[in-house]
């Protein structure tokens, strides 16, 4: 078991009201007014349980995973073998419980729910980064998250090794297409970003060499080229020659993504680290002790 994060992860973990607040949407779709099958169990009955990891994977949610089970057991013992943004191998056991049985039956599959989204998110992050090994180009998420889990994800691409993009429409100003054309070109669209949120970050997306000297010249704070060619790419680094970070989005996929680094740009961007969603194969075992045992 290795790990692969960074001591900026604790910053990056969403507040703890937060994670709350996902487990009581999650609690209130599956529990409902409550757990009809649980209502076998006695509820002076103990329990203890082991997670296993069934495949190789980056292990991410661990707070989701502790907030489901402490939310109906407070005096749950939770006992981390791997943490998040650490790399575990198939078969590895990360995790003991011991609690009262019916609560952690009842949590587990929104334990678990968190626990597999997050850390699947930050397994196929760790492959990207990977894949970009022996170049300075990082790679970024995007916005294509799950609706009302885009905090969760984006720190789960930080616990894979990943750099966050902006988080919504309201920390930095990314110019399109159809903001350009709105705003009556490349030059007039910036100058109106920088008179209406002089203090954000500014990007500018564009397909064209000539678009691109634009940018530059218009003083955008990045570049971002679309869709470009290979050879497209390699004279856009040259050209800009280090006066503004260049950012590539389109037809990134992890096999090409190594070769689109070494043409020298800064970013990659990629909404395939957070909606191509396998949820990763974990296993949650309870041995239950009844009264009188």
């Amino acid at each position: 078991m290795t790990s692969t994060a960074s001591p900026s992860l604790t910053d990056a973990l969403p507040p703890a009201a937060e994670i709350l607040a996902d487990i009581d949407r999650a609690f209130a779709e599956d529990i409902g007014p409550g757990d009809a099958t649980a209502d076998l169990l006695d509820p002076k009955a103990t329990a203890t349980a082991v997670l296993t990891c069934r495949e190789n994977a980056v292990i991410c949610g661990t707070a989701w995973f502790d907030a489901a089970f402490r939310k109906l057991d407070p005096d749950v013992r939770i006992e981390w073998l791997a943490h998040d943004g650490d790399r575990v191998t198939a078969g590895s056991p990360i995790c003991r419980l011991a609690g009262q049985a019916r609560a952690l039956v009842t949590a587990e599959r929104t334990a678990l729910n968190f626990l597999q989204l997050l850390s699947s998110t930050a397994t196929v992050t760790s492959r990207y980064v990977d894949a970009l090994a022996g170049t300075p180009t990082r790679i970024l998420d995007t916005r294509k998250t799950l609706p009302g889990l885009r905090r969760a994800q984006k720190y789960a691409v930080r616990c894979g090794g990943g750099t966050n993009h902006r988080i919504g429409l309201f920390d930095a100003m990314m110019l399109k297409e159809n903001h350009i054309i709105a705003a009556g070109g490349i030059r007039p669209a910036v100058n109106a970003a920088r008179l209406i949120h002089p203090t954000l970050p500014l990007i500018v997306e564009v397909e064209t060499m000539d678009e691109l000297a634009e940018v530059i010249a218009a003083g955008a704070d990045r570049a971002l080229l679309d869709n470009f060619t290979p050879a497209m790419l390699t004279e856009a680094v040259a050209y800009t020659a280090g006066r503004i970070p260049l950012e590539v989005s389109g037809n990134v996929e992890l096999d090409t993504i190594h070769a689109i680094a070494r043409t020298g740009v800064d970013f990659i961007s990629s909404g395939a680290l957070t909606k191509h969603v396998r949820a990763i194969d974990l296993s949650l075992r309870l041995d239950v002790k009844h009264p009188g045992d």
